[in-house]
């Protein structure tokens, strides 16, 4: 299938190759494909994009299967005609972790999945001279996932377009974090592309979900709370914030402090 990537989507997925140098000469990036909308159009973009870079860059993909669904029910050959398509090798991993990741007693499913699923491409790209993996998050799950660490954790963190990772001397890229999940969504509809039903049995209820839902109910008050989110992830923005917290052993020594110096301070008050 031949696909023609309007310049427009194409301009911003330079913008952040450039701006972040996720790809260099002679680079070898392994695809994370999940099947879903934004790996399949991660995966035809990048296709494309290789072929107008003035240096070489190979692509291959993975797709992770954990198992949430029988083997008989899984049908990955949608993917495995795309990669053909596009001529880029095509590699799947089965592992049954679906029933270790539903029902961990300590750990959140979408937490387990999401450690499994790395560990799995990480250590394929590393064993296979992969030198970089590339995922398909986009601007969308940057801003929800900068909320999601506020609201329920207490700190402000996201994902970052470029990472290395010491542990497998890999680095992760992300190439469409600059891309808005409608512009994904549209052109994936428009190139006829089927993505893969999530077989997770969570699909549709996590709390990136909740999120996405009160951004959206948001927008409809202030239509510039999405951009606002997006400032507040960048280094160097004005801020305003408490001192750290203090350990226990610091409270106490400052609060022992303050009494003794307040009981000499009541000595020598004058009557």
């Amino acid at each position: 299938m031949h696909i023609k990537v309007p310049k427009h989507l194409i301009r911003t997925i330079q913008r952040a190759v450039v701006e972040f140098e996720l790809l260099s000469a002679d680079d070898r990036v392994l695809v994370g494909l999940s099947g879903g909308k934004d790996s399949l159009f991660l995966l035809h973009t990048l296709a494309v994009f290789a072929q107008h870079l003035p240096f070489s860059v190979e692509l291959g993909a993975l797709t992770v299967d954990l198992g949430f669904k029988s083997i008989e029910e899984t049908d990955l050959s949608p993917l495995e005609s795309s990669c053909e398509d596009l001529k880029i090798p095509f590699t799947v991993i089965r592992a049954e972790l679906g029933e270790e990741i539903l029902h961990h007693k300590q750990q959140n499913p979408c937490a387990r999945c999401s450690y499994f699923r790395r560990a799995i491409i990480h250590n394929f790209a590393r064993d296979n001279g992969y030198n970089k993996v590339a995922f398909a998050h986009h601007y969308d799950d940057a801003v929800e996932t900068f909320l999601m660490s506020i609201l329920y954790s207490g700190q402000r963190y996201t994902f970052l377009p470029k990472t290395y990772l010491d542990k497998t001397g890999i680095t992760v890229i992300r190439p469409l974090v600059y891309l808005r999940e409608s512009e994904i969504r549209g052109a994936v509809n428009k190139w006829r592309l089927t993505p893969l039903k999530n077989p997770c049995p969570f699909d549709g209820t996590t709390k990136r979900t909740e999120v996405k839902e009160l951004i959206n109910k948001m927008k409809k008050e202030n239509p510039h709370v999405f951009y606002h989110l997006a400032a507040a992830m960048r280094e160097g923005k004005n801020s305003q914030l408490w001192p750290r917290e203090l350990t226990k052993e610091e409270v106490r020594d400052k609060s022992s402090r303050f009494w003794s110096n307040r009981q000499v301070d009541m000595l020598h008050c004058p009557d």
